[in-house]
C-alpha cells in the first residue's frame, strides 16, 4: 500500500478516461496497467429536435464529476492526493458529428453515433468513394448537412468527435489517433493519413457550394499510436479538476474511439483477431488479413490503432431495451415489497433465458430503441411479437429478447463468414458480460464462434485508452503495440472461453428466419407509430 501511495503522488500512473453512452468512467493505472482506483459518472442522451445528442455542459459535468469520483477513490483507498499523472489518454464513443466556427463555437448539437438521418448522403459517398460510409460516419453527417443546405455549414471551421473535442479542449491540440479518425473519413493504410484521393473527390462533388473551407483544413491531425499528441494545459487541468490540486504538463496519447480502445483491451490488434463490445451498441471487430473483396453497406472498413484494416459489424441497439424489461421486473418485485438488487435480477432472468428453447418457443422480438443501418431502419420500435402457438413463458420470453438483442449483428457476421473472413475465437467485453456465462454462450451460440471473456474485460475502454497511453511513455525502442500488449499486458492473463453449442445455434438459426422474415413489421410500425 505504501508503495502504490508513493506512486501516486510521484506520478508513476496513468489515467484513462472514456465517455461511454451511458457512463464517463476513469481509471488510473500503474505503469503495468494494473489498475488502481477507478471513478465514474452516469449520464444519459437526449433526444433534441429529433436528434440524438449530448450537451457541452454535461459533457464537462460528467467529466468534473467522474474524474472527482476518482481522486475520493484514491484518496479513500491510499491516503493520497492525486496532483500528478504519468501520462492521460482520452476515448469516446465513436463517429459523429461536432463542428465549431473559428471563434471555437459549437454551431450545431452534437449528433451522436445512434442517429440516423444521413441516408442519402451515406448512399450518395459510397457511390462516389467506392468505399462503405455508414451512416454514422463524420463526413456522412457533414455532406448530408450539405445535401439540406444547413445555414451553419459555410462557418465551419473545425470538425471533430467527441474524443477529438475534450482532447482539443484539455490539451490546445485538434488531433485523433488512427482509430477513430477512420471513423471520420477513410484512411489510407500507406500514409497513415486521410486519403486524399477521396478528399479530392469530395472536394470536387461540393465545389459548386462555394464554401470558404476545404475537407483538408478542417479535419483533425492524425497522430501515430505511441506518439505525445500535446500536454494538459493551465486551462486543461481546471476543466478536469477544477479544486485546482492536478498540476498541467501531462502528455496525453492520441485520443481514440471505443473501437480502438476495445481491441486494445481484449489484445485484438493482430490480424485474425477479432473482438466484441456489447453495451448500449454492440459492434464487432475483426482484423483482415487482406480487403473484402466488395463494399458491403452493412460493414465499415476501419483501422486499428496501429494501422491494420478492420471490418467492423456496428450495430446501434442492444442493451438498452433489455435494461427497460429488467426495469420492469424490478418495478414489480418493489411492488411486490421484495428488495431486489438490480444486478440480481438480471442474474435471476438471464439465467432463466437459459432454460429457454433452441428458438426462444417461436417467438420474436425487436430491441430497436433507434434506427439501423445494417436493415435500413432510420427510427425504432422496440416491439415483442408471438402467435397464439408460442409457447409464451418466463425463459422463453427472456431468451427471445436476448436473441434479439443479437439479431442484426448476426446479419452483418454472415456476410464476413461468406467472405472467408474467420477468427478462432472472438473475445467479448462490455456490459452485456456482466452476468457471468449466460450471454457469453448465447453470444458464441448466435454467432457460432467461441467467445472468450477475460478478467480485465470489465474495465473496457478507459482501461484501454490508459494501455495505449501507458505504450507511450513506456515502450521500448521499437516495440510495436502488438508486441507491448502480448507481451507486458497480457502475459499470463486470465479468461475463460465457451464453445458453440450445436442445437442451440441451430435454434437460433431458426430464430433469424423470424427475424429476417418479419423485418417489414418492424417497418411498418415505424411508418405508422410516430413519435410525440
Amino acid at each position: 500500500m505504501n508503495e502504490k501511495k508513493y506512486e501516486i503522488e510521484h506520478g508513476r500512473t496513468v489515467l484513462g478516461i472514456e465517455l461511454g453512452s451511458t457512463r464517463i468512467k476513469s481509471v488510473l493505472t500503474d505503469l503495468e496497467t494494473n489498475v488502481l482506483a477507478v471513478g465514474s459518472f452516469e449520464w444519459e442522451n437526449q433526444i433534441l429536435d429529433g436528434i440524438w445528442t449530448y450537451s457541452l455542459e454535461d459533457v464537462w459535468k460528467g467529466l468534473q464529476g467522474s474524474y472527482q469520483n476518482l481522486k475520493e477513490q484514491v484518496k479513500g483507498q491510499y491516503g493520497a492526493e492525486l496532483t500528478k499523472i504519468g501520462a492521460i489518454g482520452i476515448s469516446a464513443m465513436q463517429h459523429g458529428y461536432m463542428v465549431f466556427d473559428r471563434a471555437e463555437n459549437q454551431l450545431v448539437p452534437f449528433r451522436t453515433w445512434r442517429n440516423t438521418i444521413t441516408k442519402e448522403a451515406s448512399e450518395e459517398l459510397m457511390e462516389l468513394f467506392h468505399y462503405p460510409i455508414p451512416q454514422r460516419w463524420s463526413i456522412a453527417h457533414l455532406y448530408q448537412a450539405v445535401l439540406n443546405e444547413e445555414p451553419h455549414v459555410p462557418r465551419i471551421a473545425f470538425m471533430t468527435t467527441l474524443a477529438g473535442y475534450v482532447h482539443w479542449k484539455l490539451t490546445g491540440r485538434k488531433a485523433v489517433g488512427l482509430n477513430e479518425a477512420s471513423g471520420m473519413f477513410p484512411i489510407d493504410l500507406k500514409t497513415r493519413k486521410f486519403n486524399s484521393t477521396m478528399i479530392g473527390k469530395f472536394q470536387e462533388a461540393i465545389r459548386g457550394k462555394g464554401y470558404p473551407w476545404k475537407l483538408g483544413d478542417i479535419l483533425p491531425e492524425i497522430v501515430d499510436v505511441g506518439e505525445n499528441a500535446g500536454e494538459l494545459t493551465e486551462k486543461g487541468a481546471r476543466l478536469l479538476d477544477p479544486s485546482g490540486t492536478l498540476e498541467a504538463g501531462i502528455p496525453f496519447c492520441p485520443p481514440e474511439g471505443d473501437g480502438g480502445t476495445g481491441m486494445v483491451a481484449t489484445n485484438s490488434i493482430r490480424p485474425c483477431t477479432g473482438n466484441i463490445s456489447s453495451g448500449t451498441s454492440v459492434f464487432a471487430m475483426l482484423v483482415l488479413e487482406k480487403e473484402l473483396s466488395r463494399v458491403y453497406p452493412e460493414i465499415d472498413q476501419v483501422v486499428t490503432p496501429d494501422g491494420h484494416l478492420v471490418a467492423m459489424v456496428h450495430c446501434n441497439n442492444l442493451t438498452s431495451d433489455l435494461n427497460s424489461w429488467i426495469g420492469l421486473f424490478r418495478e414489480f418485485a418493489e411492488a411486490a415489497g421484495l428488495q431486489i438488487k438490480r444486478e440480481d435480477i438480471f442474474r435471476i432472468l438471464y439465467n432463466k433465458a437459459m432454460e429457454g428453447e433452441p428458438d426462444g418457443g417461436g417467438m420474436l422480438a425487436y430491441n430497436y430503441l433507434s434506427g439501423e443501418h445494417i436493415t435500413g431502419l432510420e427510427d425504432g420500435r422496440p416491439m415483442f411479437i408471438r402467435t397464439p402457438e408460442s409457447r409464451f413463458d418466463l425463459a422463453n420470453f427472456m431468451k427471445t429478447n436476448l436473441y434479439a438483442s443479437l439479431g442484426t449483428i448476426k446479419i452483418g457476421m454472415d456476410i464476413l463468414a461468406a467472405e472467408g473472413v474467420k477468427v478462432d475465437v472472438i473475445v467479448g467485453h462490455g456490459g452485456f458480460f456482466k452476468t457471468k456465462g449466460t450471454t457469453q454462450k448465447i453470444m458464441a451460440d448466435a454467432l457460432e464462434v467461441p467467445v472468450k471473456v477475460m478478467a480485465t474485460a470489465g474495465e473496457g475502454g478507459a482501461w484501454g485508452i490508459a494501455v495505449l497511453a501507458s505504450y507511450m511513455i513506456c515502450r521500448e525502442l521499437g516495440e510495436t503495440l502488438a508486441d507491448y500488449l502480448e507481451q507486458k499486458v497480457f502475459r499470463g492473463a486470465e479468461g475463460t472461453v465457451i464453445q458453440p453449442d450445436g442445437g442451440e445455434s441451430r435454434g437460433f438459426c431458426t430464430f433469424m428466419e423470424r427475424f429476417r422474415a418479419g423485418l417489414d413489421i418492424e417497418r411498418t410500425a415505424v411508418e405508422k407509430i410516430k413519435t410525440e
